[in-house]
């Protein structure tokens, strides 16, 4: 008990540092610098990750719907937010549009994972009876007919069709994105950790036995799906503030397949390999290995192979590695905690004198 509050106590610490640190940042460099801009998708790449890892590695449902859940999230955000007065500039083929109102951004994220989990709990009625890679193809069937709804001219009024939606709210700078997504992964924790979170956990080890337990399996997965449903829609409003515009067809399939590998880099059943993994995933494809697109010369030598798209090829390399070399992710299924450092220190001193 003193040494989880003490892990509790310490985590606090380490946050109200960071954000020490995201301010001192914000003081001294400018907004535009490359950092801000890692770092922004790095942290909403996170809460995506925390909010699959929730359905995947602790309750051992294999969901692909992610990037759906993301697009119903960043379109009910933007639809809601765009000033009145901005309407008919973004509607320019649709009159206007038919939403005449705007609401506040934070309302607007709230409404944005709302929406995506009423929209999970209507999929999840028929999908979740599913198991395996039926489950995972009947989810990720729902991310690409969401989005291809989206840009039917019919609703044209609402979404805009095709065409993109902006002039919504976007971020004013690093700490907001930050605050929003510590807070969103705090509720996430503190449901793993709850009577709720243990019930998920006994599912994911074995269904028969948490069933003979007295554990609804139906319930108990259907509100996994719902509550991991409602932060992608929360992660896909903030990513439409971080975009500053949205188009459905920027949410393939293949975002879904990165926030998977990043789970999967990160460890199936970590909250901090996911956080962890966003941020190296993000950095190195986006901004470590940018150099490599470049042709390089040394005098009138051609360093070989730099060129555009060796970055994608050396990632790749990378990733394989890491799968390789760390078969359950990064960090496994264990936490960075206190537990895992004493846990780490003890293993040393076991080696040290063995």
């Amino acid at each position: 008990m003193k040494t989880n509050k003490l892990s509790w106590m310490i985590a606090f610490v380490l946050l109200a540092l960071m954000f020490a640190g995201l301010y001192v940042l914000e003081q001294t460099l400018p907004p535009t610098t490359m950092l801000f801009t890692i770092l922004k998708k790095s942290v909403i790449y996170a809460l995506i990750a925390v909010s699959m890892n929730l359905l995947n590695g602790f309750t051992g449902l294999f969901s692909l719907g992610q990037a759906g859940f993301m697009v119903v999230g960043a379109y009910t955000f933007a639809i809601l937010t765009i000033p009145v007065q901005h309407r008919a500039m973004v509607y320019q083929y649709y009159d206007g549009g038919i939403v005449q109102f705007a609401l506040p951004a934070a309302l607007g994220i709230l409404a944005a994972g709302a929406v995506a989990a009423v929209f999970a709990f209507l999929v999840g009625l028929p999908v979740l009876r599913l198991k395996s890679d039926y489950l995972a193809i009947a989810t990720l069937g729902f991310a690409e007919i969401i989005r291809a709804f989206i840009q039917y001219e019919g609703l044209g009024p609402l979404t805009n069709g095709s065409n993109l939606l902006r002039r919504f709210p976007t971020f004013t700078g690093i700490i907001p994105p930050f605050a929003i997504v510590a807070f969103c992964i705090f509720i996430i924790v503190m449901l793993i950790h709850s009577t709720y979170g243990r019930a998920l956990k006994a599912i994911r080890d074995d269904e028969t036995a948490a069933e003979a337990m007295g554990i609804n399996l139906f319930f108990h997965k259907q509100l996994s799906f719902v509550i991991s449903s409602f932060f992608a829609g929360v992660a896909g409003a903030l990513l439409a503030m971080y975009q500053g515009s949205i188009q459905a067809a920027s949410f393939k399939s293949s975002m879904t397949y990165e926030i998977l590998l990043i789970v999967v880099i990160g460890g199936m059943g970590s909250i901090s390999g996911s956080i962890l993994a966003s941020f190296l995933f993000i950095a190195s494809s986006e901004w470590w290995l940018r150099f490599l697109d470049n042709e390089l010369f040394i005098g009138t030598f051609k360093v070989p192979l730099l060129r555009s798209g060796f970055r994608v090829v050396v990632f790749s390399v990378i990733i394989m590695a890491v799968v390789l070399f760390y078969r359950r992710g990064i960090m496994g299924d264990r936490e960075f905690n206190l537990r895992f450092l004493t846990r780490g220190r003890s293993k040393a001193k076991e080696r040290k004198n063995g």
